[in-house]
């Protein structure tokens, strides 16, 4: 069983950074593939980021390309989620998850553990 609890979420005005974190707890997720998705209100959750276990493969949905690095170290078992030049649009609440297979690192199906989520608000 992984325990997951994300942190760092707030309130920022566009073009503002913030860093999320997840910590993960109980069973190590060094081997895990880890992503980040996100649900702003009244839609549905959409994926944001993944990371590979080994750290050597990153993916990001196409809306938050260039502007968002997702990392994470094993040795903490915690995964970040540093967020430039926000825009109104990012506003949601930010999901991190953790996946044993990485298949379909952009499917919110094939996570097997989700944290609680962190709120995001960006001001415009």
């Amino acid at each position: 069983q992984v325990q997951l609890v994300e942190s760092g979420g707030g309130l920022v005005q566009a073009g503002g950074s913030l860093r999320l974190s997840c910590a993960a707890s109980g069973r190590t997720t060094s081997r895990y593939f880890m992503g980040w998705f996100r649900q702003a209100p009244g839609k549905e959750r959409e994926f944001v980021a993944a990371i590979s276990w080994s750290d050597i493969s990153t993916y990001y949905a196409d809306s938050v390309k260039g502007r968002f690095t997702i990392a994470r170290d094993n040795a903490k078992n915690t995964v970040y989620l540093q967020m430039n030049n926000l825009k109104p649009e990012d506003t949601a609440v930010y999901y991190c998850a953790a996946d044993r297979s990485g298949s379909y690192y952009w499917r919110e199906a094939s996570y097997d553990y989700w944290g609680q989520g962190t709120q995001v608000t960006v001001s415009s």
